[in-house]
């Protein structure tokens, strides 16, 4: 999906060497933003961010990219730390304050995928199914946290900086292919994760944030289209587009393909061109020391689900189903791609693009869903 963006208000027609034209991407989240592959076992550059950045920089060539993302990272962690090392920080939470505070005026979008963990790292049965009374009570605290970090974030912002957190996407759909118990765990999972989305929705737009729907991007609770999938025959289009867009029904891992994380980027686009469209001006956003969240932000309206990818939707396997607790991918080391952003270094020495903060992200294995790290690994 192409979203033309227009010129944010912040940012100038080239980058000047003295860095006065410089503005700034900050990019957060957990493995999707980080964009974790589980065919490479560690996190690439097709990650959504990633690629929203390069639509970004069309129109801004001189933004850079702080990319903060962390694979398995909670919303406690988040803010507490202890997933991922950040050099004169304590957590994500902290680096992207830092960093906001550093480049106050000049930070213009801040993205954030995060809060899928808390409920998927506790709440999955070793079946592989959601516990509904878990997934309430996690609910509760992932939303206390992710407000705590939502406003954080709009506090340490301006009134140019665009702000958009994401829904997720529902990976135990893939249990459709099962037979009739795996359709009926999936119909069950359709329910829970469009209660725990909406709780994700709510806060963000309690906070000032706009919210981009994955959710709907993937037709999560489209039940009643048929889609024929090679290898599987007619499902749902939900079904069809978690087969299609991740790895859940060829690797049983839940997280997106290079199509997957496309749909993604597209999504927050279109969330940030409706934002700029004319007539509209940038989110209220209150500067330090206001309170975060002052003033009614306007709803965001859905996007509109992109047209169907030309290529053809993968066959699943066979033995699809949803991803199994306890998995464990072997690698769990600090291997980040040093070239995710425009101005990374090696893979040996990964830096954030236009921040020259040094990021090693452990946990690349340790992935959103529920997975055991294997005994004797450094977490």
């Amino acid at each position: 999906m192409a979203v033309v963006l227009s010129t944010p208000g912040l940012a100038a027609a080239a980058e000047a060497g003295d860095g006065k034209d410089t503005t700034y991407y900050i990019s957060l989240g957990d493995s999707l933003a980080s964009g974790y592959q589980p065919d490479v076992d560690k996190d690439t550059d097709v990650a959504y961010t990633d690629q929203l950045y390069a639509q970004l920089k069309q129109r801004t060539p001189g933004l850079k990219h702080i990319r903060l993302g962390c694979t398995a990272e909670t919303t406690e962690s988040f803010i507490g730390g202890g997933k991922c090392d950040y050099p004169d920080a304590k957590s994500q939470l902290d680096a992207a304050l830092k960093a906001m505070a550093q480049h106050h005026g000049k930070v213009a979008y801040v993205t954030l995928s995060v809060g899928a963990n808390d409920i998927l790292l506790n709440c999955v049965s070793p079946a592989g199914t959601l516990d509904g009374a878990c997934l309430n009570s996690r609910s509760q605290t992932m939303a206390k946290n992710l407000a705590q970090i939502a406003g954080a974030l709009r506090k340490a912002g301006t009134d140019n900086t665009r702000f958009v957190g994401s829904t997720y996407h529902n990976p135990f759909l893939a249990a459709w292919l099962q037979g009739p118990a795996g359709q009926q765990a999936a119909k069950e999972s359709a329910s829970l994760v469009k209660s725990a989305n909406a709780g994700i929705a709510q806060v963000y737009k309690s906070t000032g944030f706009k919210v981009a729907d994955v959710a709907g991007a993937f037709s999560s609770d489209d039940f009643t289209t048929q889609v024929n999938v090679p290898g599987a025959g007619e499902v749902p289009a939900n079904v069809a587009k978690i087969c299609q867009l991740t790895w859940a029904c060829t690797k049983q891992d839940p997280h997106p393909n290079a199509d997957g994380h496309k749909l993604i980027a597209g999504t927050f686009a279109a969330v940030l061109a409706e934002n700029e469209a004319p007539g509209r001006g940038a989110s209220p956003t209150p500067t330090a020391p206001a309170t975060p969240g002052t003033g009614e932000s306007p709803a965001p309206s859905d996007p509109a689900t992109p047209g169907e990818d030309e290529s053809e939707t993968p066959a699943p396997s066979n033995s699809a189903t949803t991803p199994e607790p306890g998995t464990d991918t072997g690698a769990n080391t600090p291997a980040p791609n040093g070239d995710l952003a425009e101005t990374g270094a090696s893979s040996s020495t990964p830096v954030i693009a236009g921040a020259g903060l040094a990021v090693a992200a452990v946990g690349a294995a340790a992935v959103y869903f529920a997975r055991r790290r294997r005994t004797g690994e450094q977490s």
